[in-house]
């Protein structure tokens, strides 16, 4: 498998100066008004299928939070995004690659952001959206 296949899906700042510092913890409130939407790359394959890397999403600060949506969340001292899921022992973060643990949430404190919209650069038909 080699190391590409532990690399964990990070995101990766289209526009540096509309996120603030993209390697810490400000990212979307510092520099941005909560309500901007901003554009990250996606980097890793922790969750392939749905998201490769080198595809563009769009993440909405003030989106609603639900169980299923795809998130962007402040863990472990980097910036992640999974898939949020909800169970008996309270919220998770979800990668779809099953090779990726679930990190366990106390609450949605660490989610930032939902993801709305993604697409790959060069292919504009090859956009979709994340909400109704």
């Amino acid at each position: 498998m080699g190391d590409q296949a532990f690399r964990t899906s990070r995101v990766f700042p289209i526009r540096a100066e509309a996120l603030g510092s993209a390697g810490g913890a400000p990212l979307a409130g510092d520099s941005c008004s909560s309500g901007e939407s901003f554009a990250l790359m996606v980097l890793g394959d922790s969750m392939l299928p749905e998201f490769a890397e080198g595809e563009v999403i769009v993440i909405e600060p003030d989106g609603l939070a639900a169980d299923g949506s795809f998130v962007l969340a402040w863990c472990g001292d980097e910036w992640i995004f999974r898939q949020l899921v909800r169970d008996a022992h309270g919220w998770r973060l979800r990668a779809l690659n099953p090779v990726y643990p679930e990190i366990a949430l106390p609450d949605l404190d660490a989610v930032r952001g939902v993801v709305i919209q993604k697409s790959r650069p060069g292919r504009r038909r090859a956009s979709k959206r994340y909400v109704a």
